[in-house]
């Protein structure tokens, strides 16, 4: 099974099977910034990964376009890796570190 690096921002996973593609997309799901799905083919599709369904009779992932735009199905056999190529925007904002901020600011 796949191991992600302790930050994945700016990961590009080699995925090996469905199980590492399966890992990726959860892990792209729970990503605060945008990703690349990179197709089996070469094609390209750059947006926040929003939605995915693996029970669903032919499984997919849903990305938010960055233009806006409607939102892009991709099917997930027709996906070869997902790259974590968009900034993660919540990097650094975790609960604790909002914590030691607050409490910082109290005793100055």
């Amino acid at each position: 099974m796949i191991a992600p690096p302790d930050s994945v921002e700016g990961w590009e996973p080699d995925v090996a099977g469905p199980a590492d593609l399966a890992r990726v997309i959860e892990l792209a799901f729970d990503y605060r910034g945008d990703v690349t799905v990179v197709g089996r083919d070469g094609s390209e599709w750059f947006g926040y990964l929003f939605n995915r369904s693996a029970a669903a009779p032919d499984p997919y992932v849903e990305l938010l376009d960055p233009a806006g735009d409607a939102p892009v199905r991709v099917r997930c056999a027709d996906i070869r890796t997902i790259r974590f190529t968009g900034r993660d925007t919540a990097a650094g904002k975790s609960y604790a570190a909002w914590l030691e901020r607050k409490a910082a600011a109290k005793d100055a």
